[in-house]
């Protein structure tokens, strides 16, 4: 019995300022390059895509020694992954049937062009509607926020979900320059908002909803995902 190869699309955030204070932001590289390896090594097929699409702004920050990874260095070493990056297709021209699921990396950019965005929205819902597994880690469980089931109620509401705490917030100064802290946010929409102490891994799945708290715990996240679509 041959075995089907499974799709899987990642959308990553186009957004590079960081607020008003003349300093960049984008994708944490971590919250990328592990679950981009989970997937490669599960035999995935993976589309990558952005808002503007070609390639999306890293997080300076994250590319800074203290944070590199076994993953980040694999992918320091990865030409074909490096490609593939730096030719994001353009996240209107992306179809749901194409896909198995879909996992959406954080960092601070999502905040700014991926809560709102209509796109990612309808993106989100269709792959719910068709039943299809949606994951988030860190910052990027924002792109959920705005999203909705079929019969209108929010996508998080009575959803355990997880994401960037406001005590991580609070711990990289940046309390006062992002849009909003999105587990005040997660919780306004009556989610069941969990999380462990600072930095640790922690992931949750409720359904077809998974999230991840904060970059430790992307490789986690993107197992589950995977798992789901295996099963």
């Amino acid at each position: 019995m041959t075995q089907v190869t499974k799709n899987v699309l990642m959308v990553l955030t186009s957004h590079d300022a960081l607020g008003d204070t003349g300093k960049k932001t984008g994708f944490w590289i971590e919250e990328f390059a592990a679950p981009y390896f989970v997937f490669k090594d599960a035999g995935f097929n993976i589309t990558l895509a952005s808002p503007a699409g070609g390639q999306p702004p890293i997080d300076p920050s994250s590319e800074l020694e203290d944070f590199q990874t076994d993953d980040t260095r694999r992918f320091d070493n990865d030409k074909e992954a490096q490609a593939l990056l730096a030719n994001t297709q353009m996240l209107e021209t992306v179809n749901v049937d194409d896909f198995d699921g879909v996992f959406y990396p954080g960092g601070h950019g999502p905040l700014w062009d991926l809560t709102d965005n209509t796109t990612s929205i309808e993106l989100i819902e269709q792959f719910i509607s068709q039943n299809k597994p949606v994951a988030a880690v860190c910052h990027a469980t924002a792109a959920l926020l705005n999203a909705k089931n079929n019969d209108g109620t929010m996508l998080v509401a009575g959803k355990a979900v997880t994401g960037f705490s406001n005590t991580e917030e609070e711990a990289v100064q940046l309390t006062s320059v992002v849009p909003f802290l999105l587990e005040d946010e997660l919780q306004k929409r009556d989610a069941d908002y969990q999380k462990v102490a600072d930095w640790h891994a922690f992931s949750v799945q409720d359904g077809l909803v998974i999230t991840g708290q904060n970059p430790a715990s992307s490789s986690i996240t993107a197992q589950k995902l995977a798992s789901h679509i295996n099963a």
